[in-house]
């Protein structure tokens, strides 16, 4: 029998009749950029808008769209709109039956990169379980597209698991032009079958980030964590430590939030302490770049991390707008988020 997660405590509202959300707690908050990176964010907010293009960064109202756009740095979603599995997280929809593969994607997102000007690409993918290659070709399409389009332009691939298919994964890779290879435990073991498609696991989606490694010793292997789930302090350092026994160099860990009343609901909101415990044990295990925080996304300051990996300066210590939080931070602002968790 599967465990069962822990429900969050609920109130039932007088007016509407059902369960009512947890409420953030009051770290949860951001800046908005200011003075050159403010002009840089309205530039590309103009080409997406007169190109006519769609970023996950916009559809799925990511908190750090300020950041990374003035920053250079956007995120793409390929190979559709509608994912095989039914992870009870995602917002992602869900189908037996996609639509075909667009012919013209590749070329079509190649384009958009080129016209916003970016420093920084991610590629995301949904699931297509459907396809014999899990969509690996398609994928590779695009990528090579992109490259040859925007040679200058750092590319990032945000990675299905390829329903374990190591010889697709091996085919996607061959030479491919990449900077970051990126794929998503999403959650501590255990908490597998309650929270991801019981077609993915914490084992398979290790297996996948090590091939990868092994593949192309040359990318830098990528990784990223949800907490408020139903898992403890500990089993995210125990899941930290898995993954860099397996060869990731950078990872991400930020706080689930619910995106509608039909997903799980948040069991937790971890105080900006354990963010900072989860950074300090992260950086002691030999991680290349860090990221963790309330608002942290696996695709944060994406370009800017990558930079870290390669022995640039940390990305929580530039300009921080709140979303990652560490030890290396400015110790007074450290000290007013844990007075808000107080």
């Amino acid at each position: 029998m599967g465990h069962r997660l822990p429900l969050a405590r609920q109130s039932v509202s007088p007016n509407r009749g059902r369960p009512e959300r947890k409420r953030l707690p009051a770290w949860f908050k951001t800046t908005l950029p200011t003075g050159r990176t403010l002009k840089v964010f309205d530039e590309t907010r103009e080409r997406v808008r007169e190109n006519k293009l769609n970023t996950v960064c916009e559809e799925a109202r990511c908190p750090n769209i300020h950041d990374c756009w003035s920053r250079g740095t956007a995120t793409f979603m390929i190979a559709g709109q509608s994912c095989t599995r039914g992870c009870r997280f995602c917002a992602v929809n869900t189908t037996k039956t996609p639509p075909e593969l667009d012919p013209e994607e590749p070329a079509n997102l190649a384009e958009a990169i080129s016209n916003m000007g970016l420093s920084h690409a991610v590629i995301t993918v949904v699931n297509r379980d459907d396809l014999e290659d899990g969509g690996a070709k398609h994928y590779r399409d695009c990528i090579i597209e992109a490259h040859d389009r925007a040679p200058t332009v750092g590319l990032e691939l945000l990675c299905s698991d390829l329903d374990g298919n190591i010889g697709a994964l091996e085919a996607l890779l061959q030479d491919l032009p990449l900077r970051v290879f990126a794929h998503n435990v999403e959650c501590v073991p255990r908490l597998d079958r309650i929270v991801r498609d019981p077609r993915a696991s914490f084992s398979q989606s290790l297996g996948i980030l090590r091939e990868a490694g092994r593949l192309r010793p040359d990318l830098k292997i990528k990784s990223s964590l949800m907490v408020g789930l139903g898992e403890t302090d500990q089993e995210v350092v125990d899941a930290m430590r898995l993954l860099r026994d397996a060869g990731v160099h950078m990872i991400t860990i930020g706080q689930y939030l619910r995106p509608s009343d039909r997903h799980l609901p948040v069991d937790r909101f971890p105080e900006p302490s354990s963010f900072m415990m989860w950074d300090e044990e992260a950086r002691r295990m030999g991680f290349e770049a860090v990221a963790c925080g309330p608002l942290v996304r696996s695709s944060y300051r994406a370009g800017l991390l990558f930079d870290e990996s390669e022995g640039a300066e940390p990305v929580v210590t530039r300009d921080s707008t709140g979303s990652a939080i560490s030890s290396l931070q400015d110790p007074l602002a450290n000290n007013e988020l844990e007075g808000m968790a107080t």
